[in-house]
């Protein structure tokens, strides 16, 4: 039986998300190339006011993993936008997590729809800039919420040379659709047709759409496992694509 070709993988997410994955491809046969496109900032240091809180929702990993630097508490119920936002939460210490697997507008129906479960309001924490309109959707429904920004997601511009080393990579790996908006501005007046962009999801890949790389695909589920799958799968077609 033929191994499958090592590839070399343009790890395009920020840490430190960043190091375990490029572990997890080291550990498929295959090289990682770790060059991430966004920062992930902390913006407070304050420990979180939970009074009336009943529940926490969490629109991105990134969201649960600082919020569990800020706060000892893991004991609230915990509604997460989809399997890898979930899956970090779960990583931190929370028990009772519920993931929506979709977008905003499925975690404020799956909060609407468990209200009735928990006592009090529930706090976002969340970007300086969050995704979807969580608290408008909640509201008119009557179920309050409070957002709590807590870090930003900065840009970052590799140097030409860090960015030529990683456009002869065979895939790029991107976990987000500020990520893939970054990997577009980087790209314009550069192409790299034979690299494929493997995207978390088919929003992360609607960014990609005019970039001069060659196809886009995204997991058929919002997982690392099922994204880290798809490499191995990158000299065939790779099931949707965008």
């Amino acid at each position: 039986m033929t191994a499958p070709q090592k590839r070399l993988i343009w790890i395009t997410r920020a840490e430190p998300g960043a190091t375990p994955t490029a572990a997890r491809v080291r550990a498929l046969g295959h090289r990682p190339l770790i060059l991430p496109l966004l920062e992930v900032r902390p913006v407070t240091e304050a420990p979180p006011d939970l009074s009336g809180v009943g529940a926490l929702a969490f629109t991105s990993a990134n969201g649960a993993r600082m919020f569990a630097k800020l706060s000892s508490n893991r004991t609230l119920p915990v509604f997460a936008v989809g399997a890898a936002c979930a899956q970090a939460a779960r990583a931190v210490g929370f028990r009772h997590v519920l993931s929506a697997d979709g977008d905003v507008a499925a975690l404020a129906a799956g909060i609407i729809s468990r209200a009735g479960e928990f006592k009090g309001g529930v706090l976002h924490p969340s970007a300086t800039e969050p995704a979807g309109d969580l608290a408008g959707a909640l509201g008119q429904a009557g179920v309050a919420l409070r957002s709590l920004p807590i870090y930003e997601t900065c840009p970052l511009t590799p140097s030409p040379e860090a960015l030529t080393e990683a456009l002869q990579a065979d895939a790029a790996l991107v976990y987000s659709p500020k990520a893939a908006q970054q990997l577009a501005k980087v790209m314009r007046g550069r192409t790299a047709p034979a690299m494929r962009a493997l995207c978390l999801s088919k929003a992360v890949a609607k960014p990609l759409a005019r970039a001069r790389i060659g196809p886009r695909t995204f997991a058929p589920v919002p997982l690392e496992s099922a994204l880290l799958n798809l490499i191995d799968r990158a000299a065939a077609p790779l099931g949707p694509t965008a």
